[in-house]
């Protein structure tokens, strides 16, 4: 009834806050920004007056954020101490701090992961390849399950902190199976060949990695029976993506590249200048 008759933006208008010697001149830039329905005066004190902007636009979607930003930008021409708030601007602030929180903390994490390996692999190669991996099970995973959240489960979006907690839950797990398969390899070259080597290790921890694998996955996907869009989001990204590291990453992917690559994977290491079983 409310979306027949009125503004879709009716229900949460856009609060703007301005001093009250230039509230004139606001209201007259804020009404003119495309996608305003309309500004009216809600309240004022001695020192500011509050407007309430509509926009045509859905709420928390991406034309309402540019129709936010774009007040912003109107009002700030005029007058810098002006404030726009609302639930929309709010939810762009977040948005805005998720970005710049995985901006900062996705970097940071891979950078602590491949100082890791490089201490205990001692291989610029090694250490980048599974960095890599993990990567590329990051974003198999989001992708596979974003497919999923749109076709199957109708979720219209991402909730803002479920990229970052999935990476961090996905990179930590990725790693830990990285260092059973790799150290274990890396022992075996010293006696065999690369191939051989990598082999025996998959030989020996296959079991208990693919095991923790399914424990895990298992243990994740059950968050996606709570009534918590954010906690089923997290369960199925994760569940999915411990999967896919488990039985295709590190049981084919990681062996083949580590087979091709031969000793040079281990380098600089003294394991890359060995030319065969010692």
């Amino acid at each position: 009834m409310l979306a027949r008759h009125f503004p879709a933006g009716a229900s949460q208008p856009t609060v703007v806050v301005a001093p009250a010697a230039t509230a004139a001149p606001v209201r007259t830039a804020v009404a003119g920004v495309d996608g305003v329905q309309s500004v009216r005066r809600v309240g004022d004190d001695d020192e500011h007056v509050e407007l309430d902007a509509v926009l045509t636009a859905d709420p928390g979607s991406e034309r309402a954020f540019a129709q936010v930003q774009a007040v912003r930008d109107a009002v700030s021409a005029v007058d810098a101490d002006t404030l726009v708030g609302g639930v929309d601007a709010q939810d762009l602030d977040a948005k805005d701090a998720a970005i710049r929180d995985q901006l900062l903390v996705i970097p940071l994490i891979l950078g602590v992961v491949l100082v890791m390996l490089l201490v205990l692999l001692r291989s610029v190669v090694a250490s980048v390849v599974l960095v890599l991996t993990v990567v590329a099970t990051y974003v198999s995973s989001l992708g596979a399950s974003w497919f999923a959240f749109t076709h199957w489960f109708g979720f219209p979006a991402l909730d803002l902190s479920v990229p970052l907690l999935s990476f961090l839950f996905l990179v930590a797990l990725g790693v830990d199976y990285n260092i059973f398969l790799t150290t274990r390899a890396r022992e075996e070259a010293f006696r065999h060949s690369t191939t051989e080597a990598i082999s025996t290790a998959l030989a020996v921890t296959g079991g208990v990695i693919t095991s923790a694998g399914i424990l895990l996955a298992a243990v994740f996907t059950v968050l996606g029976v709570l009534p918590l869009i954010t906690l089923t989001q997290i369960g199925i990204i994760v569940g999915f993506g411990v999967l896919l590291d488990t039985l295709l990453v590190r049981s084919l992917l990681v062996p083949a590249l580590v087979a091709l690559l031969d000793r040079r994977f281990w380098w600089p290491g003294t394991l890359s200048r060995r030319r065969g079983p010692q």
